[in-house]
């Protein structure tokens, strides 16, 4: 596939399932053998079935859940995309009680597509931007 065509799909999985919040779209864009390096998540999300359930619990506790593409890059099979996460804390997270807090949270991720499906992601933010937004741990 061109790069313009992995931008697309990667695309399609920001807007369709975590915007539009359409978890059978992953069985369609998500490789059967994903694999989700994210440092910041207390388990290894590792085929379509776990993204769905990691999607589906991020936008329970963020019912207004909105990635904002800021800019792609691709080359190769590999896509880069610049993200700015937005929501309202109004569902549990991760045993963390709702706060009704407006989080904003940029951070950016490399994507390698495979026969038109991610088959592996490597995400880069700062979990710490949300803990604080939502007043788990204090500012500085």
């Amino acid at each position: 596939m061109s790069a313009k065509e992995n931008k697309a799909v990667v695309r399609r999985v920001i807007e369709e399932i975590f915007n539009q919040g359409n978890l059978d779209a992953a069985d369609e864009l998500i490789a059967p053998d994903y694999l989700q390096h994210d440092p910041a998540m207390p388990q290894e999300v590792r085929s379509p079935e776990d993204y769905k359930e990691f999607v589906a619990a991020y936008r329970a506790a963020f019912p207004d859940l909105h990635m904002e593409i800021e800019e792609q890059i691709a080359q190769g099979d590999f896509v880069a995309t610049r993200w700015t996460r937005t929501g309202t804390h109004d569902g549990d997270l991760m045993g963390i009680a709702p706060t009704g807090n407006r989080v904003t949270q940029p951070g950016i991720n490399i994507s390698r597509v495979s026969d038109g499906k991610v088959a592996e992601t490597w995400e880069g933010y700062n979990p710490m931007v949300t803990m604080q937004q939502i007043g788990v741990i204090p500012h500085h």
